[in-house]
């Protein structure tokens, strides 16, 4: 994955995965853009067994979107036909419809949303007041147009009670599809840690939205303790575009970037142990918080590196080049 953190958020969520503060971190566009044709012609002619990706954030709202659009068509991406639409700026009847009717003809077939309660305590969330009304007046409109629509839902202990209600808006306002999840600690998302879902969160909710969260994906940590962890085989690098960088990387040779993109995580697993080994050290038979197993595993991996006093480069620090591994 190449990114560049050069579109603004009309949002400053409390789980913010990128730490979002106002300003924009990325390389310019266009510059980036380039290089990462450049990129992708070479790994399709000397990595072809690697996917690659493109992305641009810290929102979709960027000033030339179908432009962008074709860019991620012309390399196989799937977010030339799949938007995140949060965070994107405000626009009338006339101009939502317009600009909607645009990312339509440019191809893009889907679009999603993600809703942090009721009303009052979305806004409060997202740090922005109107985003709640104004996400569901873009649904109704996209729907006219012809998008399929999905949404999200991060659960807390907060928002739990209300999450019945949430879906029926939704499915009120034509959303079928939607799924819950129990949101990260990363970025800005360890603010989250005192209010985690819990397991009688999760009894307390109605049949029909239990039945939205992916059980395998998301469990408490003494579920996960007794049902064992999922191998993990497999890596993303992310390559951050920068202006401090970029110069640089123009210049280099494409196999000495995946080189010096593959050493980091190298070296951050490498001094770590494994998830079973680190689950043997700090895991908690007895705790009904709920987790994903990278988010569980990044939970006793800072206790792991703060106990030691290791100082590692954060691969986990999607601000910044890095790494994913699942």
């Amino acid at each position: 994955m190449v990114q560049t953190l050069c579109v603004p958020c009309y949002n400053r969520c409390r789980y913010c995965l990128l730490r979002w503060d106002g300003r924009c971190v990325g390389a310019d566009y266009e510059r980036s853009q380039t290089y990462a044709g450049r990129f992708f012609d070479w790994i399709r002619k000397e990595r072809p067994e690697i996917q690659f990706h493109f992305s641009f954030g810290y929102s979709m709202d960027h000033p030339r979107l179908p432009e962008a659009l074709g860019f991620m068509r012309r390399i196989g991406s799937v977010f030339a036909e799949m938007l995140q639409m949060d965070g994107v700026g405000f626009r009338d009847e006339t101009a939502l419809a317009a600009w909607l009717g645009e990312i339509r003809q440019a191809g893009v077939k889907h679009l999603n949303f993600t809703f942090y309660g009721p009303e009052a305590y979305h806004d409060r969330f997202a740090a922005r007041q109107g985003d709640f009304a104004y996400m569901v007046r873009m649904i109704d409109c996209a729907l006219k147009i012809g998008f399929e629509i999905s949404a999200r839902i991060p659960l807390t202990h907060e928002n739990a009670g209300n999450a019945a209600a949430l879906v029926s808006l939704l499915r009120e306002h034509g959303v079928e599809n939607i799924r819950c999840f129990i949101p990260h600690a990363e970025g800005r998302g360890i603010s989250l840690e005192a209010v985690r879902f819990s397991q009688r969160d999760y009894e307390g909710l109605p049949e029909e939205v239990r039945g939205l969260i992916n059980a395998r994906v998301y469990m408490s940590e003494a579920a996960w303790l007794k049902n064992g962890f999922a191998p993990m085989e497999k890596r993303l690098l992310l390559l951050s575009l920068t202006p401090e960088n970029i110069g640089r990387l123009e210049k280099q040779d494409f196999a000495e970037t995946m080189a010096e993109m593959e050493a980091p995580d190298e070296a951050y697993y490498g001094a770590l142990p494994s998830m079973e080994e680190l689950a043997a050290l700090y895991g908690d038979p007895q705790n009904t918080r709920w987790y994903s197993q990278r988010d569980l595993l990044h939970h006793y991996q800072r206790r792991y590196i703060a106990e030691k006093g290791l100082a590692l480069y954060d691969v986990t620090d999607e601000r910044q080049t890095g790494s994913r591994r699942y």
